[in-house]
């Protein structure tokens, strides 16, 4: 289970519950939202998102515990090309 909760404008914490609970914070702007997700996505989508891209790929003890959520490209060359495709069906 992810849950994304907004500590200010933009800054999130994500929980993880796994096996093992995990607590990331995860920056993001809303230039790079609209950038990343289009219009009408909001931020916390897009996070909740991208941690189901990343836990497809790791487990969610692997994940940096605090990170800019653009930063997941230089892991996932494929990141920003199925996120959009995630978000846009």
């Amino acid at each position: 289970m992810i849950n994304v909760h907004q500590l200010s404008e933009d800054e999130y914490e994500v929980r993880v519950r796994a096996a093992v609970e995990t607590v990331h914070r995860v920056t993001l702007r809303a230039a790079e939202c609209e950038r990343l997700a289009g219009p009408g996505i909001s931020a916390a989508q897009l996070i909740e998102t991208s941690f189901q891209f990343l836990l497809e790929r790791e487990p969610n003890t692997s994940i940096l515990a605090a990170f800019e959520l653009p930063v997941i490209s230089r892991y996932f060359p494929e990141f920003e090309r199925e996120i959009g495709r995630r978000l846009r069906v």
